[in-house]
């Protein structure tokens, strides 16, 4: 039966994750890939949660197995809260709403504030799993690269009659480029969200692994009344848990409580009282420690692998934290046709173009250095270079 004709006007709006259809042809064994946004197994404290996980059982195994709140367990919420104070935030707990990882939150602000045809801001390149919620909700991003003035921007879209609802941002180690925005961008953007009156959606998955450089300051201390904040544990902790968190105002936590009702009713109560214990237990900042060592091997060991190995032309970014990084090649060149030829190479990666909301980026890839050892990130990019050449060699 075909359902095109019954499909609403949002589905037919929504786009499949270019980053899930290409590695589906990548998911053999042989393939060395680098396209997951994967954490690394031996950041898991597997052996931890094992015992938290019978404590639960033993001392609350009813109420875990039971609905919880919709706004999320409290215990959580205020070990989230101990975590911002420890960046010198007080953020009651009233103003944390947990949500099914980061990916339910941007899908729920879409819901709660975009409308057909609405205008958002966002960066060239951008996270794709937002991309597909504002697309979902028949939202049009609107691109602008690191180096393009915002405010001129802005005023002409506003000129225009197409004022934008937000500006959504990754200030940290941007996926996918890894590229941190300096604390005078950061001002900026602040300060032209409050010329022409836009919230800030503040992204940060990653801010906690930060290996090289200083901490910045979040957007949403610099603006707590116009920012949402969004968390998660995904990458710092387990992603398979899908615990993420927002802090926003009451206003915005209020809508998005009810949008989040319709949706899931409530985040798995038994996940939530496992990572509040495991926080609670001074584990998790000892893990994070391990973490930030083990991505700055890791990226380390990719940089040299790209400075052995890679063709002249090839450019990357040098992120100070995160789990991925750009790699670019001469603007003549499309990663699409490169992925072809890196499969027969038996290496993986996403193209960069899945990230740019305006089709560009067609030279560029993303690259995740987290997931893949150390000997196979060598050989994976000895690989990937071998298929960089080929490309020059059919153009040349």
């Amino acid at each position: 039966m075909n359902i095109d004709h019954l499909l609403s006007a949002n589905a037919k709006s929504m786009r499949r994750s270019v980053i899930r259809d290409l590695l589906s042809v990548a998911n053999k064994p042989e393939i060395i890939s680098f396209g997951g946004g994967f954490p690394s197994p031996d950041s898991f404290p597997i052996a931890e949660l094992k015992q938290i996980m019978m404590d639960v059982m033993d001392e609350q195994g009813a109420a875990a197995l039971q609905y919880g709140s919709t706004e999320g367990y409290v215990p959580l919420r205020e070990e989230i809260s101990k975590l911002y104070k420890e960046e010198g935030l007080d953020i009651p707990i009233k103003n944390i709403l947990i949500t099914t990882a980061s990916q339910q939150a941007i899908d729920l602000l879409s819901r709660i504030f975009i409308d057909p045809d609405d205008i958002i801001i966002c960066g060239l390149p951008s996270y794709l799993g937002a991309l597909q919620a504002f697309w979902a909700y028949q939202c049009q991003p609107y691109g602008l690269r690191q180096d393009d003035r915002l405010e001129e921007a802005v005023n002409a879209l506003v000129a225009a009659g197409k004022s934008p609802k937000f500006i959504y941002a990754i200030p940290d180690f941007q996926n996918p480029s890894g590229v941190t925005m300096t604390v005078e961008e950061r001002r900026n953007v602040i300060a032209v969200a409050e010329k022409y009156d836009l919230l800030i959606i503040e992204d940060s998955p990653y801010k906690q692994i930060r290996f090289e450089g200083e901490s910045l300051p979040s957007m949403y201390s610099m603006c707590p009344e116009r920012v949402i904040l969004l968390g998660t544990f995904s990458k710092i902790f387990v992603p398979g848990f899908r615990l993420g968190w927002v802090v926003a105002n009451d206003n915005v936590i209020d809508r998005l409580i009810v949008a989040k009702q319709s949706a899931d009713l409530c985040t798995p109560i038994f996940n939530q009282m496992v990572a509040a214990r495991y926080l609670k237990s001074g584990k998790f900042h000892e893990n994070i420690v391990k973490i930030k060592e083990l991505y700055k091997h890791k990226k380390n060991v990719m940089i040299k692998a790209f400075e052995d190995y890679m063709p002249e032309g090839v450019t990357w970014t040098n992120p100070e934290g995160g789990l991925f990084l750009f790699l670019n090649l001469p603007p003549q060149y499309d990663t699409r046709e490169l992925f072809n030829i890196a499969i027969k190479e038996n290496v993986a990666f996403v193209i960069g173009e899945a990230f740019h909301c305006d089709g560009s980026g067609k030279n560029t890839m993303r690259m995740n250095f987290s997931y893949a050892s150390d000997e196979k990130i060598i050989e994976g990019i000895k690989r990937l270079a071998k298929a960089i050449r080929e490309l020059y060699d059919r153009h040349s």
